[in-house]
């Protein structure tokens, strides 16, 4: 009893984990673009970067857009393709090559 109690834990915990795993990048960091690409997308797309980080394995950009909004951006560091901008007014703006669960465009 004690035993199937700890695996049924253990399978709920995976359960929680891949769920929110969603928003982390697993990408080998020899697969990275440069930080310096982060900062030319952010130009060309008309951000202003405060702050350059990395959160969940995934790039995340501080700043502002082009209408001085305060955003969040988070970017996969090998394509450099936006997974989600967050604006301080606290609404998640998904990427629009993703659907509203998050992911492409595949029925996968």
């Amino acid at each position: 009893m004690k035993k199937t109690l700890t695996i049924l834990g253990f399978l709920a915990l995976i359960s929680a984990t891949a769920a929110r795993a969603d928003d982390d990048c697993f990408v080998p960091m020899a697969d990275w673009q440069p930080r310096e690409a982060v900062a030319r997308l952010a130009a060309e797309t008309g951000w202003t970067v405060r702050r350059i980080k990395i959160d969940d394995g995934c790039y995340e950009i501080d700043g502002s857009d082009a209408e001085g909004r305060r955003i969040e951006v988070t970017l996969h560091p090998g394509t450099l393709q936006v997974i989600e901008i967050d604006y301080e007014d606290g609404e998640d703006h998904p990427s629009p090559d993703r659907d509203s669960d998050g992911h492409g465009d595949d029925d996968d």
